[in-house]
């Protein structure tokens, strides 16, 4: 017998889409299962680099972007420097991921327009779904 998954938006709409740049293959995959599970599109990407690859050259445009900072080829502050550079990208929610908790890092993230900082050993991947579902459009849930 199969079983049918609830699924968390109307019929007539598109799942939303998360874009995940994260170098460790072990988060990734919690957030890819734990994302994918509610209902997300995951879109994924191993590096800075990569993230900003897709969404320029690539036309990626996720619901929402959750960023690593210590990344190799280009970390998170500068990923999100140029996501916010990027016309069709520029107003996508960005919420920081990482376990860098210096004040200072804080504090340029969200000055450079992320909207949430979370330190990932604070914060269970159910909670970062909620801070996900909390600073989505309100037009997006």
């Amino acid at each position: 017998m199969i079983k049918k998954l609830a699924c968390p938006w109307p019929n007539n709409l598109m799942a939303r889409k998360i874009m995940i740049a994260e170098d460790d293959p072990f988060v990734m995959d919690i957030y890819n299962t734990k994302l994918g599970a509610s209902g997300f599109e995951v879109i994924s990407a191993v590096n800075g680099l990569e993230a900003v690859k897709k969404l320029r050259d690539e036309g990626v445009r996720p619901d929402m972007i959750l960023l690593d900072i210590m990344m190799p080829y280009m970390d998170g502050l500068q990923v999100l420097h140029e996501i916010k550079s990027i016309d069709g990208v520029k107003d996508i929610p960005v919420i920081l991921l990482t376990n860098l908790s210096q004040k200072e890092q804080i504090d340029e993230a969200m000055g450079l327009g992320a909207v949430d900082y979370l330190i990932k050993s604070h914060f269970t991947p159910s909670e970062v779904l909620e801070k996900i579902n909390e600073h989505l459009k309100p037009e997006e849930k």
